[in-house]
């Protein structure tokens, strides 16, 4: 298993991942989507691999003094295995690099697996908010 930043060839995987398991959004996840955003930020996008392909993902957005999580996603048989631990580990590197203060996710209240994933990366809700977060 190798975690490292999405390069042009993984796009298509990536977008596939993300429409089959990544759940509902408000935001389009197709190709032109990605090809912006790994222009205007070529390490944005990490994702876990295998022999098979792509089998993880997390987009690590900077806006110059925090860090957002967005599209935590792991194929299926792949579950279980730490791989999303092991995403927001390489994130909040990434975030401690940029010189973040703190990392920032917006979970779905009625998704208690992910809330509780999220709870055991540290992150603790902000009820001003609504947003959850760790600092760094």
């Amino acid at each position: 298993m190798e975690i490292r930043n999405a390069r042009d060839d993984d796009l298509d995987a990536v977008v596939d991942l993300w429409l089959r398991e990544g759940g509902p959004t408000s935001m389009p996840c197709g190709p032109t989507e990605v090809i912006t955003l790994l222009r205007r930020d070529p390490d944005a996008i990490l994702i876990a691999s295998d022999d098979i392909g792509v089998v993880g993902t997390v987009i690590v957005g900077w806006d110059g003094w925090r860090c957002h999580v967005y599209r935590l996603v792991v194929e299926p048989r792949c579950r279980r295995q730490g791989i999303a631990s092991r995403l927001v580990d390489e994130a909040k590197r990434r975030a401690r690099a940029l010189g973040a203060g703190k990392i920032e996710a917006l979970i779905a209240l009625e998704n208690t697996p992910a809330i509780e994933f999220w709870e055991r990366q540290d992150l603790v809700r902000d009820d001003d908010t609504g947003r959850w977060m760790i600092r760094l």
